[in-house]
């Protein structure tokens, strides 16, 4: 077998075809592009599995970005044991790039599953089932004192057709109560206080409500495909509209009465009287009817997961975006979403994809193969949305779970509520499921 390793800090699709870990691992396949590297779809020479691998380059950065690669590492590692975490299985270090080899998911992240497969709309024992595994993952990190800071559908694997989640991206995780990172995170998850608070204060906030908060956003998304509001912020009109009358999602989603009750706790603005993970836990086990969509239908009864052990802590992590530091270039990254509702107060939050997190350039594989092809055009709802165009294969093989052609612009739902489009999504593309970048 010949072998060729990548040198350098080459186009990223030069390193596909070389092999690593001993020439047992071949890299098949490009599956996205961040600031401070790639990741890449790798296949195991023997058996044929396949892996995600995340490549950070070493070559050029600071002290401290090595530093927030090593943390990533090693926070992804202590808690990649646990069966909602995403496993990884090893960490390759050469001297231009440290490989870290990532379970892979061929079905892909639960914004596509929200958006494409649509498998949990109005579905209340999937929505159920999936976000208590959410929460166990965090819970299981909170008990060892990391924080995720980027919670959000891009950054939650799906397996088993939807019904099992894991979640990934420990770029941004802190295992700091109490942190003064402001704007760390993505745009529409991150809580008031880690944008300086209702009133632009300074002091520091608890790094624990921030991830409810996160988890909040995740859930509307889960029972009503879109996200709360642009940005938790007084600048947000849909927002304001919730703080002067905290039932304001109910009138404009098709929530139940039950879970606004539990969202309002969620979106409690004193992050100290906030609803804790294992109250919110008990009473998302106990929430009969999450939409009103479900009530049309017998709806199955609440069965509560068994709570997992909290006293695992092994080695193996998962592919997260790649972000040197809170405050940087790639911290804060908006999930992006547009659509202004009429007769609502400017409410443009449906949910598309984080456009933030992808290359706007294009790149060729060393046998011409178009691998991944980004340009970006404004829009009149956001600033940023992607077109992309993947190509499936390589020499002489199809990849698995690679998509070819651009996603048609224009797409919406099938359910409108109030006699509104609920859900528009314009030129936006899911990259092979992953965008840890």
């Amino acid at each position: 077998m010949t072998t060729r390793t990548a040198r350098g800090t080459c186009d990223p699709a030069q390193r596909i075809g070389t092999f690593i870990d001993n020439d047992r691992l071949e890299i098949v396949g490009l599956l996205g592009l961040g600031a401070y590297g790639a990741v890449y779809l790798g296949r195991h020479v023997l058996t044929r599995k396949h892996y995600a691998v995340k490549c950070l380059n070493r070559i050029g950065l600071t002290k401290r970005q090595h530093g927030f690669q090593q943390r990533e590492i090693s926070l992804h590692q202590m808690l990649s044991d646990h069966p909602n975490i995403l496993t990884l299985e090893k960490v390759i270090h050469t001297t231009e790039c440290i490989y870290m080899i990532l379970e892979y998911s061929r079905e892909g992240d639960l914004f596509n599953a929200i958006t494409e497969t649509n498998c949990y709309a109005g579905n209340d024992r999937a929505i159920r089932r999936v976000f208590l595994q959410i929460i166990d993952a965090v819970m299981y990190c909170h008990h060892y004192g990391v924080y995720h800071r980027d919670l959000k559908p891009e950054n939650i694997l799906v397996f088993e057709g939807g019904t099992r989640v894991k979640l990934a991206d420990f770029g941004l995780a802190t295992t700091d109560e109490d942190s003064v990172d402001f704007g760390c995170g993505s745009t529409f998850y991150f809580s008031p206080e880690c944008q300086g608070g209702i009133h632009r204060n300074s002091k520091p906030y608890k790094s624990a409500p921030n991830d409810v908060w996160s988890l909040g956003v995740i859930l509307i998304n889960l029972t009503a495909g879109r996200n709360p509001w642009k940005q938790a912020s007084v600048k947000d009109d849909t927002f304001n509209a919730y703080l002067q009358n905290p039932d304001f999602l109910l009138s404009i989603l098709p929530i139940t009465t039950e879970l606004n009750e539990i969202i309002k706790r969620i979106f409690c603005i004193n992050p100290e009287k906030r609803i804790q993970l294992h109250e919110l836990r008990r009473q998302i086990a106990s929430c009969r009817h999450f939409t009103r969509l479900s009530i049309c239908h017998e709806s199955s009864p609440a069965v509560p997961l068994p709570i997992p052990e909290t006293a695992r802590a092994c080695a193996k992590p998962r592919t997260p975006p790649q972000s040197p530091t809170c405050t940087e270039e790639a911290a804060t990254i908006p999930s992006p979403l547009s659509l202004d509702m009429p007769a609502t107060p400017t409410y443009s939050c449906s949910l598309v994809k984080d456009a933030s997190t992808l290359s706007s350039s294009s790149w060729q594989s060393i046998g011409g193969t178009d691998i991944v092809t980004a340009t970006t055009t404004p829009t009149a709802n956001f600033d940023l949305q992607c077109r992309i165009t993947l190509s499936a294969s390589t020499k002489d093989e199809t990849l698995p779970n690679m998509q070819t052609g651009t996603v048609p612009s224009d797409r919406r739902f099938e359910q409108d509520h109030h006699g509104v489009d609920l859900t528009h999504i314009t030129n936006s593309v899911f990259v092979n499921s992953f965008s840890f970048l």
